[in-house]
């Protein structure tokens, strides 16, 4: 019986909606979860405040949580098609989740390679809960990423990070669903900058989209390599050379940044918009900030994962619950 991959007038996963910008064929066997369509939220508080028409899109809504889901449908369906029995990738989180669920998904295994002590538990466990063989990998993300590509060089196993260009293909639509909703490219996008597969995608898509290349602002951590912004922790960004290019194009800039100006940016996507991200998403906003566009801007955040990717963060973040008797008085005072 041939089944739809996505729900009849609900979801139309982006394999459907950009079939032909994507690398189809007949034979390609579709591996999804109703990724993409996700929401372009109006945000009015924070755009009061900035001076600005803030929109963001919200990648938290996809199947694990994060942008890469886009990616992984991609990556994987055509590691499959061309015969591979099991993927591989180096990652600080996101990546981890996503390849092993879409791999669980395909009927595959997954083997995830990540830095000793640098990823947070909720994506651990994402990937544990599908099946995955989890390596810690004793060094840094780089020394788990080079062991990953020469896995894929041997033709064991198909790499999905984003060095795979069905990566990017996958990513890019993001764009595509920007330029519909606003009918035409922002003024401005503002991101996270960690390994610059995102960056590099947003600008195929934009390019790719025929509505002109906005201003690229991506937001780094000025501490790669320590930074509590776990999925941005990579201190040599694979993707640099081609981010460097995209940027310099688009006639943005790359801003660094403390990781205090990230914790402000995430306490105010969720107390002033309501939107839960992990700390590494909010990094986009706070390059914001700190290169404010001319007012009255149209500008794009992209929040790029849902904060219960870290609930640790967010738990040691936040302000803990206050202890109160059960009386309905002493409540309405601790309240108040």
């Amino acid at each position: 019986m041939e089944m739809s991959i996505g729900s009849k007038h609900v979801t139309v996963p982006l394999a459907e909606r950009y079939r032909d910008r994507l690398s189809w064929t007949d034979a390609t066997p579709i591996v999804s979860l109703g990724e993409g369509s996700t929401p372009l939220l109006p945000a009015p508080r924070l755009s009061k405040r900035l001076g600005l028409e803030l929109w963001l899109k919200w990648e938290g809504a996809n199947p694990t949580g994060s942008f890469k889901d886009r990616g992984m449908t991609v990556a994987v369906s055509k590691a499959v098609e061309e015969g591979a029995t099991a993927v591989v990738c180096a990652s600080t989180g996101n990546t981890a989740a996503s390849a092993a669920t879409y791999a669980a998904r395909a009927g595959i295994p997954a083997v995830i390679l990540q830095p000793a002590g640098a990823v947070a538990r909720g994506k651990i466990a994402q990937a544990q809960a599908v099946g995955a063989r989890l390596l810690e990998v004793q060094g840094p993300f780089e020394a788990a990423l080079d062991a990953a590509r020469e896995l894929g060089r041997r033709g064991t196993h198909a790499l999905v990070n984003s060095l795979n260009p069905y990566r990017l293909e996958g990513q890019k639509t993001a764009a595509f669903e920007i330029v519909e909703e606003l009918d035409g490219a922002p003024d401005v996008l503002a991101l996270p900058y960690g390994g610059g597969g995102n960056t590099r995608a947003y600008a195929l898509g934009f390019d790719e989209a025929g509505a002109g290349l906005p201003p690229l602002l991506a937001g780094e951590a000025s501490a790669r390599a320590y930074t509590m912004a776990t999925a941005i922790r990579i201190a040599e960004p694979a993707h640099r050379p081609e981010v460097e290019e995209a940027i310099a194009r688009s006639g943005g800039s790359v801003v660094p940044l403390a990781d205090e100006e990230i914790l402000a940016a995430w306490r105010d996507l969720a107390e002033l918009e309501g939107v839960f991200c992990e700390p590494s998403s909010a990094a986009g906003l706070a390059a914001l900030r700190r290169e404010p566009p001319k007012a009255g801007a149209r500008v794009v955040c992209v929040i790029t994962g849902h904060g219960l990717k870290d609930p640790e963060a967010a738990a040691r973040l936040s302000t803990p619950p206050l202890p109160v008797p059960p009386d309905p008085d002493a409540i309405a005072e601790a309240a108040s």
